[in-house]
């Protein structure tokens, strides 16, 4: 799962690319470099509104799904339980923390029903698009000292060519992603698609890969086609697209390299 990537392009080059871009949103300013975003990380995409597209930055994770949020809550009320307190339980679940979804893989079940979670937000008004130049999956393997390769990164080619994941946004969002912080209220959140991996990416993690778009009509698809259309974007690049471009940081490019 990719939960760390790059976007060191800048906002006209995105401006650029998508096309129909009539507003940029307060805050995004002149888009400076971003080598590591993580998880929670406000950053760049462009997406649908009811008055058109828009750039705005936008925390990464949606909402996890409310079985899995009960799940989590239910093991932390026996926990208490277990420790002779007592338990409120509605009033756990609704503190319960959700660090986020990052990334979107299962639209539909074995039988090929749209899952319920993800169908909601599939229509055009919530996609998106997310700026990137590399994206990285951890590497376990380890050298001869047990020192492990850690981050891989991988971009198009070693320049880093701006290219787009397939997203998708919410608006309005109310929750807990950290205790400390408590009730979070009217939060903006994305989320990008994942697909099989190919065989770069595949090489170092054989579980999946996101959603690339690498062409204007990719990503005007995207976010104009019906949504039994558009998912048929969710499929890796071909074997032999991307590039191993750095190793074992966890920012790209590295401090001590400078991209062209």
């Amino acid at each position: 799962m990719c939960n760390l990537y790059s976007h060191t392009s800048n906002r006209q080059a995105i401006l650029d690319f998508v096309q129909d871009v009539t507003r940029i949103a307060d805050g995004v300013g002149n888009l400076e470099p971003q080598t590591g975003i993580f998880p929670d990380y406000p950053a760049p995409i462009v997406r649908n509104t009811s008055s058109g597209r828009e750039l705005a930055k936008v925390r990464w994770g949606l909402p996890s799904s409310a079985k899995a949020l009960y799940d989590s809550a239910a093991k932390r009320a026996d926990k208490l339980r277990a420790k002779g307190q007592d338990v409120d339980f509605d009033k756990l679940l609704k503190m319960e923390p959700d660090s986020g979804t990052t990334n979107v893989r299962n639209i539909r079940s074995e039988t090929g029903r749209w899952n319920p979670h993800w169908n909601r937000w599939l229509g055009v008004e919530n996609r998106c698009v997310v700026p990137f130049t590399s994206f990285s999956e951890f590497d376990n393997t380890a050298d001869e000292a047990g020192k492990k390769n850690g981050d891989t990164w991988f971009a198009l080619d070693e320049t880093r060519p701006l290219a787009f994941f397939a997203g998708i946004w919410i608006s309005d969002w109310e929750g807990v992603r950290k205790i400390k912080n408590g009730l979070e209220k009217n939060l903006d959140l994305f989320g990008f698609l994942t697909c099989a991996p190919n065989d770069v990416v595949g090489s170092i993690h054989m579980k999946a890969m996101p959603v690339i778009l690498t062409t204007p009509a990719e990503v005007e698809t995207w976010l104009t086609a019906p949504k039994e259309e558009a998912i048929d974007l969710q499929r890796p690049l071909p074997d032999g697209v991307l590039k191993i471009v750095s190793v074992g940081k966890k920012e790209d490019p590295p401090r001590d390299v400078v991209a062209d």
